[in-house]
C-alpha cells in the first residue's frame, strides 16, 4: 500500500480536528445539562470545552466572521488586562470565558431537532409550491414558523426545496430573510431571546410577544405587499405549509411551557431549551434502536456541531468583549457610570438606532446589544424595554447587515450578494425601523 499522499494526510487531519471539536462542542453541552440538576458542579468546563473546540475550528471559520469575532476578543482582553494594571481591578482570569455559554449551549441543543421527524436522513420539507403573492407569503409564514423553532437550517430547507424549480430569485430571496429575521421579535427558541434572557433575566416575555407577534406579522403583510409592488410575482414559486408541518414547532413550544410553569418552574426558558431539544430527538430515534440512535448523534457531533463554529465564535467572543467592558467601565467609574441615568422612551430609541446602524455598518446585532448591556444598570421595571429594544434591533438589523448570519448563508448557500441583500432591504428596514420606534412609545406608556 502507498503512503497516503499529502491531501490525503490534509483531509484525515481535518476530520480529526473537526471531530474533535464536535465532541467537546458536545461535552460542553452534556455538561451544561448537569448542572441544572444541581448535583454537578463543574467550574468553566463548558465554556473551555467551547472555547477550545473554537481554537481547533479557528482556520475553517470564514474569514470575515474570522476577523470580526478576533477583533472583539482581542479589545475584550486588552480592556481586562487594563482594569487590572491601569485601574487595580480584580479581574476572575479563569472566569472571563464564560460569557454567552448558556446562549451557545442553548444553540447546540437546537441543532439536534434536525435529528427529529426526519429518520431516515433525507431532507424532504412539507408542502406543495406556490406562485404569486400568495407564494411569497408562504415562503415568508413557513421559514418564520418553521423558523421560530429550527433556525437557521429552516432557510436551508425550503431554500433547497424552491431552487429544486431553478436558481432563486430576488423575492424568493427576500421572502427568506425577512422571514427568519423577524422571528427574533417573539420567538423563545432564537438565539436573540437567550442573550436577552442572559442580559435581563427580569423581562416580562409575556409583554415581548404581546408587542413582537403583531410586529412580526407586519413585517410578513409589509414583505408581501412590497414584493408585489416592486416585482412581477405570477411566475414566482413559493412554499406552502401543510397542518403536518405545524406539528413539531407547536409541539415543541408547548412542551418548553409546560416545563417553565409546571415541571421545572426554577428554570429559565433557556435552560429548558438547552435540554428539552436534545431529549426530544433521543426519544423520537430510540425506538429505532440503541445503535440507530448513537449513530445519528455521532454523524450529529462530527458534522453539524463543528458546522457551526462561525456562530459559536461570534457568540463567545462577543461574551468576552462584554466581560472586558463592563469590567473596565465599573473599574473606571467605581461602578458609578452608566451610559442612561434613565432607560426611557427617548434612550430606548436611540439605541434601538444606533445597532441599526452598527449592523448596517457591517457588526452583528450581538456586539450592539452587548456594548449596550455593559453600559447600563437596569432596574427590574425597565429591563422589559430593554429588552424589546435588543430583539427588535436584532430583527431588523439581521435582515439588512450585510455580515449577519442569515444575509452570510444566502450568499454562501445560493450565491447572492450580501451587499445586494443590504440594499434590497433598505426600505424595508426603514419602514419596520418607523413600527419599532412607535411600538417603544406604547410600550412605555403600557408599562
Amino acid at each position: 500500500m502507498s503512503p497516503p499522499t499529502a491531501s490525503e494526510s490534509a483531509s484525515g487531519e481535518i476530520s480529526l480536528r473537526h471531530a474533535l471539536a464536535g465532541g467537546l462542542i458536545l461535552t460542553g453541552l452534556l455538561t451544561q445539562i448537569l448542572t441544572f440538576t444541581g448535583l454537578v458542579t463543574l467550574n468553566h468546563l463548558v465554556s473551555y470545552c467551547l472555547w477550545l473546540a473554537t481554537a481547533l475550528l479557528w482556520r475553517d471559520i470564514p474569514r470575515r466572521t474570522r476577523r470580526q469575532a478576533g477583533l472583539l476578543a482581542v479589545i475584550g482582553l486588552t480592556l481586562l488586562a487594563l482594569a487590572e494594571l491601569w485601574q487595580g481591578a480584580e479581574v476572575d482570569w479563569p472566569g472571563i470565558l464564560d460569557g454567552n455559554t448558556f446562549v451557545v449551549a442553548m444553540l447546540v441543543g437546537v441543532s439536534f431537532i434536525g435529528l427529529i421527524g426526519n429518520l431516515r436522513g433525507r431532507s424532504r420539507p412539507p408542502g406543495k409550491a406556490l406562485t404569486g403573492a400568495r407564494g411569497v407569503l408562504g415562503t415568508w409564514l413557513g421559514v418564520h414558523l418553521l423558523g421560530s423553532i429550527l433556525n437557521l437550517s429552516t432557510v436551508f430547507m425550503v431554500g433547497d426545496r424552491l431552487e429544486r424549480r431553478g436558481p432563486l430569485t430576488t423575492p424568493q430571496l427576500l421572502g427568506l430573510n425577512r422571514g427568519l429575521s423577524s422571528a427574533a421579535l417573539w420567538s423563545p427558541f432564537f438565539a436573540s431571546m437567550g442573550v436577552v434572557m442572559t442580559l435581563a433575566p427580569e423581562m416580562h416575555y409575556a409583554t415581548i410577544l404581546a408587542f413582537g407577534l403583531p410586529l412580526a406579522m407586519a413585517a410578513g403583510i409589509l414583505t408581501v405587499g412590497e414584493l408585489s409592488h416592486r416585482f412581477e410575482l405570477a411566475d414566482t414559486a413559493g412554499f406552502s405549509l401543510s397542518p403536518r408541518s405545524l406539528l413539531m414547532p407547536v409541539s415543541m413550544a408547548a412542551m418548553v411551557m409546560v416545563f417553565h410553569y409546571g415541571l421545572t418552574p426554577e428554570l429559565s426558558i433557556v435552560s429548558i431549551i438547552t435540554f428539552l431539544m436534545p431529549g426530544m430527538a433521543l426519544l423520537a430515534n430510540l425506538p429505532r434502536g440503541l445503535h440507530w440512535t448513537r449513530q445519528r448523534v455521532h454523524r450529529h457531533a462530527i458534522t453539524r456541531l463543528p458546522a457551526m463554529r462561525g456562530e459559536i465564535s461570534l457568540f463567545l467572543c462577543a461574551g468576552l468583549l462584554t466581560v472586558g467592558l463592563s469590567t473596565f467601565i465599573d473599574a473606571a467609574t467605581d461602578s458609578d457610570w452608566t451610559l442612561f441615568t434613565d432607560f426611557g422612551p427617548a434612550q430606548a430609541m436611540a439605541s434601538f438606532l444606533a445597532i441599526v446602524a452598527s449592523a448596517v455598518a457591517g457588526l452583528h446585532p450581538i456586539i450592539g446589544v452587548s456594548v449596550l448591556a455593559s453600559m447600563l444598570d437596569l432596574d427590574a421595571q425597565d429591563q422589559t424595554l430593554f429588552a424589546f429594544v435588543a430583539l427588535a434591533s436584532w430583527a431588523v438589523g439581521t435582515s439588512v447587515g450585510p455580515l449577519s448570519g442569515i444575509n452570510l448563508s444566502l450568499q454562501g448557500r445560493y450565491g447572492v450578494s450580501a451587499t445586494g441583500m443590504m440594499r434590497q432591504n433598505l426600505g424595508y428596514a426603514a419602514t419596520m425601523t418607523g413600527l419599532v420606534l412607535v411600538a417603544i412609545l406604547l410600550m412605555e406608556r403600557l408599562l
